[in-house]
C-alpha cells in the first residue's frame, strides 16, 4: 500500500475542490468521475485533463516516423507510434509537473493558474518531485525500446526541457525554447528507423519549431495582462498589437520548412503536398481569427492545432497507402 503521505496530504485525501476543472482544462472531466479523489491533483499536474499537450508533443514524432517509412518504402511502424504516444503522455506529464514546481510562486499570481495543485497547496513540493520521477521513469523505459542513437538523442533533449521553465524570467522568447523541446519528436521518429539523422528530419524539426512558437504565442495571449503585472516575458507581450502579423510569419516559416522537408526526402507525392496545403490553410484560418484585444478565443485557437497537425499527418498517411497499394 502506498503511504498516504506520498501524496502530499496528511490523511491522503485531497480537498473536495481538487477535481474542480481549471480554466484551460478540457470541458469533459470524465477522468475525475472514474478515479479516486486523491488522484485528482496528480491528474491535473500531469495535464491528463488537458490532452492537447500530449497531442501536440506526439504529432511531430508521428510525422517523422511516417516520413521515414515512406523514404524506406516500408509499412508504417505502428509499434514505434504506440511507444511515442506513451512516451509523449509520460514526458509531457513530467515536464508539466516540473514546470509547475518551478513556477508555483508565479502561478499563484496569475488568474488562470492560481488554482493549480501546487500554488493552491493541494500537493506538496516533495510529492510533486516524486511524481516527476515516476513519470520520467516511464518515459525512460519507453526510450530504451529504441536504438542507441535514438536513446542518446532523447536524452539530449533533457537539457532544453530543464531550462524551459526559467526562460520566461530571462527572455521574451520562452516560446522558442518550448519549440526546441516540443519539436524534438520530428527528429526521434526518423532516428528510430534510420539510427541517424538527415536533412529531411532537420527541416521537419525547423517546421515544427516555428509552428510551436506560433501556437504557444496564441496560448500566451490568455495571460498577457497578468504577465505584464508580474513581469513574466512572452512573445505575446513582445509582439503586442502586431501579434497577428508575427504569428502569420512564424506559421509561414513553418510551412516553408515542412515543404523543404518533403522535397529533401525525395518522396514529395500528391497526398503529402495536399496534407501540407491543408495544414497551411488551417494555420491561415487561425491567423485571421487572432485578436490581440480579445483573448477569450485564444484557447480555442490553440487547441485547434491538433486538427492542423492531424491534417498534415493524414497527408503522409494517404501517401503511404497509395505507395503501398499502387
Amino acid at each position: 500500500m502506498i503511504p498516504k503521505s506520498w501524496f502530499g496530504f496528511s490523511d491522503g485525501i485531497a480537498p473536495a475542490s481538487s477535481a474542480a476543472p481549471l480554466p484551460d482544462a478540457h470541458p469533459a472531466q470524465w477522468l475525475f468521475a472514474l478515479t479516486p479523489a486523491v488522484w485528482h491533483p496528480y491528474i491535473q499536474l500531469a495535464r491528463l485533463d488537458r490532452p492537447i499537450g500530449w497531442w501536440l508533443l506526439v504529432l511531430p514524432c508521428w510525422w517523422s516516423s511516417l516520413l521515414a517509412s515512406l523514404v524506406m518504402r516500408q509499412p508504417p511502424q505502428f509499434l514505434d507510434g504506440l511507444l511515442f504516444l506513451i512516451g509523449a503522455i509520460a514526458m509531457r506529464g513530467a515536464g508539466s509537473t516540473y514546470n509547475d514546481l518551478v513556477d508555483r510562486d508565479i502561478d499563484a499570481k496569475v488568474e488562470r493558474t492560481r488554482q493549480r495543485p501546487l500554488p493552491s497547496g493541494r500537493v506538496s513540493a516533495g510529492a510533486a518531485k516524486r511524481f516527476i520521477l515516476a513519470q520520467a521513469l516511464v518515459g525512460f523505459a519507453v526510450l530504451l525500446c529504441f536504438n542507441k542513437f535514438t536513446v542518446g538523442l532523447g536524452i539530449a533533449s533533457l537539457a532544453i526541457i530543464a531550462a524551459y521553465p526559467f526562460m520566461k524570467r530571462i527572455t521574451p522568447w520562452p516560446q522558442a525554447v518550448l519549440g526546441l523541446a516540443f519539436a524534438w519528436g520530428a527528429l526521434m521518429g526518423w532516428a528510430a528507423q534510420f539510427g541517424a539523422l538527415a536533412a529531411s528530419p532537420l527541416w521537419l524539426y525547423f517546421g515544427g519549431f516555428f509552428w510551436i512558437i506560433g501556437y504557444d504565442t496564441i496560448y500566451a495571449l490568455m495571460d498577457v495582462s497578468d504577465d505584464a503585472i508580474i513581469g513574466v516575458k512572452s512573445t505575446a507581450r513582445l509582439f503586442g498589437p502586431h501579434v497577428r502579423l508575427c504569428v502569420g510569419a512564424l506559421y509561414g516559416a513553418s510551412v516553408l520548412c515542412l515543404e523543404i522537408a518533403l522535397l529533401t526526402s525525395g518522396r514529395a507525392g500528391f497526398w503529402m503536398q495536399a496534407g501540407l496545403l491543408g495544414f497551411a490553410l488551417h494555420l491561415a484560418w487561425q491567423v485571421l481569427r487572432i485578436d490581440p484585444n480579445e483573448t477569450s478565443g485564444a484557447l480555442r485557437l490553440f487547441r485547434a492545432n491538433r486538427t492542423a497537425g492531424l491534417i498534415f499527418l493524414a497527408g503522409l498517411a494517404a501517401q503511404m497507402i497509395q505507395d503501398l497499394l499502387f
